[in-house]
């Protein structure tokens, strides 16, 4: 054996091991060809600024943000802009042939209404809040 060829265990390097089972780029979310984002059309992003404006008018919703991924479009709402947000509207086509693409899901994960309607899904978060129990 040379002089700089050795078998210490110290020098022999380990291979990578994926823990999780899954490629780098799925877990990413990207695939191999580049998928072009996923985006709100001009009529949905009506329907939600529409809602949006009204909130803010009312306010009750302060600030938003809007994220394009190539898997779905996602549309934040926030009470103040250094808060998590309160809900997200998200498109998912993935899902639009079963549970439906648009989805409103609430700060705690919850998924409040999810359908094939952009309008019908927001109105959930059009509804007026009524007094409860004051007697």
């Amino acid at each position: 054996m040379a002089e700089s060829e050795t078998t210490e265990p110290s020098r022999v390097r380990p291979a990578l091991v994926v823990v999780n089972g899954a490629s780098p780029d799925a877990a990413s979310g990207a695939r191999g060809d580049k998928r072009a984002p996923v985006s709100f059309s001009r009529l949905e992003l009506n329907v939600i600024f529409n809602l949006y404006g009204a909130k803010v008018a009312q306010g009750e919703w302060r600030d938003y943000a809007i994220d394009f991924t190539p898997a779905k479009a996602v549309f934040s709402i926030f009470r103040r802009a250094s808060e998590a947000p309160l809900y997200r509207i998200e498109k998912d086509p993935a899902l639009a042939r079963r549970q439906g693409a648009y989805s409103v899901i609430a700060a705690t994960g919850l998924v409040l209404r999810r359908g094939h309607d952009l309008a019908r899904v927001v109105r959930v978060l059009d509804r007026a809040l009524r007094l409860v129990g004051a007697e």
